[in-house]
């Protein structure tokens, strides 16, 4: 049995709590809507029946042929009593049309007679007593094929807020399931990625502990401390890169005009010391007329721009050349930026791979290429542009960034 993951767990449970609660929310509304509906539907055939029963004690002149569901008793002054055939058992109401008769005022009260509800009238009119009696009958019908559709539409409606409640849980909980996959991949990218140089970095500051313990000059120690001071500075980029990773959901709209040309520029000019250490050529081709106004974070660009370049130079071997190309070869509302070396190249299938976090090198290309690639596209895909990489085995790389050219 697969034991889940504790953020799966976690996720579900957002989702079975939200469901429950939204489906509980939505049932409960729908009672409500039932209930009032059941109520209102109540009274209004009660005052209907109400109102036909005074409006046939009032007009009705004979007993024959009353209203369907109506009966009409009428004791005249001598003492006579007349009734509508077919009148349900139990009346008249004797007592009422006493209590009237001999000078009571007119009433409408409820009775019960063989299980049924029935609503009598019961007034002076003229010399004469007249009871009409109605029966709640239909109405009880009525409102009992109301609560069967009641029933049917909660029933169907529960049904429905479910199934919407398990859409909306499933969305309202995906940017937290994406949340916690981020936080996790930070998590596995920053320890798989800063044991290597941490280690490398205490081993190193090992060695210098050693050597001034067996009393080393200065002179001795230069190497190991220029060691050091490079171990801090691949640190950093690497601290750099992981922090990069967890703002790319920051959007381009927030950004500012940036000119990519100004940044290329002084991306070469930090590192043309060390090209210059490694041998390498390494110059800027821009096209004077073409854009280079981008829209965007400028510490995120340049860190795109450093890292294809110092890609670039950690695979140019000496006497090789690395230029980068500027210009608006895709159009003229788009800005082309290309990275382009003559070192060692990489296998073409290799072209896609290359991006994934952490990709090595495939047909015998053991090179591991860490985070650096992977947070460029992440990077050029937030800022609405492309990224392309063209490779081949001994003959250099190309990596050409197209972004939308902001205002001039």
């Amino acid at each position: 049995m697969t034991r889940l993951d504790p953020d799966q767990i976690l996720l579900r449970r957002a989702r079975r709590d939200l469901i429950v609660q939204n489906t509980v929310a939505m049932t409960l509304i729908l009672l409500v809507v039932g209930a009032v509906a059941l109520v209102v539907v109540t009274r209004g055939q009660r005052s209907e029946l109400e109102r036909s029963l005074r409006v046939t004690a009032a007009t009705e002149e004979d007993v024959v042929d009353p209203p369907i569901g109506i009966w009409i008793f009428k004791v005249s002054a001598a003492g006579i009593l007349s009734a509508t055939d077919g009148a349900p058992s139990g009346f008249p109401d004797r007592a009422a049309l006493d209590r009237v008769r001999t000078g009571g005022a007119a009433e409408m009260i409820a009775k019960e007679s063989g299980g049924t509800d029935y609503l009598v009238v019961t007034r002076r009119r003229g010399t004469n007593t007249v009871q009409v009696v109605g029966s709640l009958a239909r109405q009880e019908a009525e409102r009992h094929l109301l609560l069967v559709a009641l029933g049917l539409a909660e029933f169907l409606g529960l049904v429905a807020a479910a199934a919407a409640a398990v859409l909306l849980a499933r969305r309202a909980t995906a940017p937290l399931g994406e949340a916690l996959a981020r936080q996790r991949g930070f998590v596995a990218d920053a320890s798989h990625e800063l044991r290597t140089p941490l280690t490398q970095l205490h081993t190193r500051a090992q060695m210098v502990h050693r050597d001034l313990r067996d009393g080393a000059s200065s002179a001795d120690l230069t190497p190991d401390i220029e060691q050091l001071l490079i171990g801090t500075r691949h640190l950093g980029e690497v601290v750099d890169d992981l922090l990069l990773s967890t703002q790319m959901q920051t959007r381009t709209e927030d950004g500012t005009e940036v000119d990519l040309g100004v940044v290329a520029a002084g991306v070469i000019a930090g590192l043309g010391a060390r090209a210059r250490e490694q041998g390498v050529e390494l110059a800027l081709l821009s096209d004077a007329d073409g854009p280079s106004m981008v829209r965007g974070r400028e510490a995120a660009l340049r860190r795109v721009v450093t890292a294809l370049i110092d890609n670039a130079l950690s695979h140019t071997p000496r006497g090789g050349h690395v230029t980068v190309e500027l210009g608006s070869l895709a159009g003229p509302r788009r800005v082309t930026l290309i990275v382009r070396d003559d070192g060692a190249g990489f296998d073409p299938a290799d072209a896609e791979r290359i991006f994934a976090r952490f990709a090595r090198g495939g047909h015998g290309d053991h090179r591991r290429f860490g985070l650096g690639l992977a947070l460029v596209r992440e990077v050029v895909t937030g800022h609405g542009g492309t990224i392309d990489a063209w490779g081949s085995p001994g003959q250099g790389a190309a990596f050409t960034v197209r972004l939308p050219a902001g205002k001039p």
